[in-house]
């Protein structure tokens, strides 16, 4: 009853496009290629972000770009993101990679530029202040595994099928691959799939430590999507500020030396002391209740 009673309150929940229109390279109208919903209820606190070019199967077009990196600038600074959710609108394609047709339109400088924006989007998602989770119910291919790389968790349905194919293609990773691949799996695992070009199903990519979770696709094709919120749910009652400050701690340190990490976590853990949130944590759990954090 829980479940029917949130499902059909999120149903009343309207996407929001951040454009009225988009257009396309042959100068039709198409819809907005980027929409965000907050969700309610008890889902509140998890936004998402839904992509939803179908014609071109999620690639990294200008447009795609330019309202994603639209939607982190107006997503930026809210504090009632607990929890930004990527999906896809597309059945069967989480993001397909770069847009190789608006490519082959562009001349060398202009290529170098796009990629340099592509990159930092890839930058944009990975500092995004709040958790961010990829939900991968199809396939994630170059730029699309990238961008996944990018969010903090990974969750990825059986079906779904990633690579940094960037060689096959007589290019290498551009928006991070090189960087993002190796933090996550290993320098010579890391090699091997960026070399040879080789694709994961979702199994195989959750063996490797690639992603997080990795479930069995429904007949909606949007197993990854739940088994994303549901990972979202398990966030959204800690403290806010503790779990951004969290994040901080271990992205900054990863890059450092471990003296230099504890210095890091010892900044962070400084900034957390005043909140309200530690006050109440404490508070709870002498009083042996839940606790009820605020964000302050």
């Amino acid at each position: 009853m829980q479940h029917a009673l949130t499902s059909a309150l999120r149903l009343t929940l309207p996407w929001r496009p951040l454009r009225a229109r988009s257009y396309a390279s042959d100068g039709a109208a198409r819809g907005p290629e980027i929409q965000v919903r907050a969700l309610a209820g008890p889902d509140k606190g998890i936004t998402e972000i839904l992509m939803n070019r179908p014609h071109a199967r999620n690639a990294l077009g200008n447009v795609f770009v330019n309202e994603l990196l639209e939607a982190l600038a107006q997503l930026w600074n809210d504090k009632q993101v607990r929890v930004l959710l990527f999906r896809s609108g597309v059945k069967g394609v989480f993001c397909a990679g770069a847009d190789l047709k608006e490519r082959e339109q562009m001349n060398e400088a202009e290529v170098g530029v796009f990629v340099q924006r592509l990159r930092g989007l890839m930058n944009e998602i990975a500092a995004f202040p709040a958790p961010t989770i990829a939900a991968m119910d199809g396939y994630a291919l170059g730029g699309g595994l990238e961008l996944a790389l990018a969010c903090d968790l990974r969750v990825a349905a059986s079906s779904a099928v990633m690579g940094l194919i960037e060689t096959t293609r007589g290019l290498l990773p551009g928006a991070g691959g090189t960087q993002r691949l190796p933090r996550c799996l290993g320098v010579a695992l890391a090699k091997e799939l960026i070399f040879t070009g080789r694709r994961l199903s979702g199994m195989q990519a959750q063996a490797l430590g690639l992603v997080n979770h990795a479930v069995a696709q429904n007949k909606e094709g949007d197993a990854a999507y739940h088994r994303a919120r549901e990972l979202a749910q398990e966030i959204l009652p800690q403290a806010p500020i503790a779990v951004r400050l969290g994040k901080v701690a271990i992205d900054r340190g990863m890059e450092v030396d471990i003296a230099s990490g504890m210095a890091i976590e010892g900044i962070c853990y400084a900034q957390n002391i005043p909140t309200r949130d530690r006050l109440e944590g404490m508070a709870a759990f002498r009083e042996k209740r839940p606790p009820r954090f605020v964000g302050e």
